[in-house]
């Protein structure tokens, strides 16, 4: 069975069960006599919701038809769906599901996603959303990717250091392979933030800033965040090879944990050798602590 007729049946099922559990009375309609129904009938979700009884009886029985984003939201709204509800009935019935765009992206993390990345520790952590802004560091990211050059920027974002940095003193080796992907990332979340100010003003500043940037952006190349392997430079060490790996948030939208470990003995070696670099006043430092994102490293970070 291919993937639409795997999920008719599936989008069939929750709508009837979201539909039983919601009553007249939820609604603001009369009980009325001999109701046999659980909750509401067919053709009270059709009125409430604006659409065609036999469309939606349709779309009920599973059949292979259309349905837009705004008569997805009209039954979500009349059937009382929570956000993650929407979302799945928006992947049953195949239509491309957008979050709310009134909530805003986190500026910050909590006390308890800092106090996360701070456990990671040696292992260099940052927490960032999906334009790589980045909102929270420990220790260890700041050692590795901390570049004094730029700190005048004071851009908190990943491709802007990228971009920006000089060959010297950029801490990736590789940007030739590695940008392209990255910027194949940030083009598949930008979909969901065509015509945001924020982000029209993103993409046109560091186009303006970077020639290279605005060529792979314009490639229109997009690609999905994975685990992969990069190699780092630091002035005091050397190269390190660090594996990284990002995992998601509740609560916190388009924002990932990215975790580096050492993917060779030399670089572990090397990465201890760092840590033993660090001056002592830096562990547990009062600017790790709580929510402040970037403390003294300015955009001389990075993931």
């Amino acid at each position: 069975m291919g993937t639409t007729q795997r999920r008719r049946p599936e989008l069939a099922a929750f709508l009837r069960g979201r539909r039983a559990r919601v009553t007249p009375a939820d609604v603001g309609m009369p009980p009325g006599l001999r109701r046999r129904t659980p909750g509401l009938r067919r053709e009270e979700v059709a009125q409430l919701s604006g659409v065609g009884v036999t469309w939606y009886t349709w779309l009920e029985q599973g059949r292979p038809i259309n349905a837009s984003a705004q008569v997805l939201d009209a039954v979500a709204r009349t059937l009382r769906l929570d956000k993650p509800e929407r979302e799945h009935l928006y992947h049953l019935a195949e239509v491309p599901y957008e979050p709310d765009r009134r909530t805003a992206s986190p500026a910050a993390v909590g006390p308890e996603i800092q106090g996360i990345i701070d456990a990671l520790d040696p292992h260099p952590a940052v927490v960032y959303n999906a334009r790589y802004d980045i909102l929270a560091t420990n220790p260890a990211y700041r050692d590795l990717f901390f570049v004094p050059q730029l700190a005048a920027f004071g851009v908190p974002n990943v491709l802007w250091t990228l971009f920006i940095a000089p060959d010297p003193v950029c801490p990736l080796v590789f940007r030739e392979s590695e940008l392209p992907v990255m910027v194949a990332t940030l083009r598949s979340s930008y979909g969901r933030h065509v015509g945001e100010p924020a982000w029209e003003e993103f993409i046109r500043r560091l186009s303006a800033a970077s020639a290279h940037f605005a060529e792979l952006w314009e490639s229109g190349d997009v690609a999905p965040p994975g685990p992969r392997v990069k190699t780092f430079r630091h002035e005091a060490v050397g190269e390190l090879r660090m594996t990284s790996v990002s995992l998601s948030i509740n609560g916190m939208p388009e924002c990932r944990i990215v975790a580096y470990t050492p993917d060779d003995e030399e670089s572990r070696r090397r990465a201890a050798e760092l840590r033993g670099l660090r001056p002592p006043e830096a562990e547990g430092s009062p600017e790790t602590e709580g929510s402040r994102p970037l403390m003294r490293t300015g955009s001389g970070l990075w993931s």
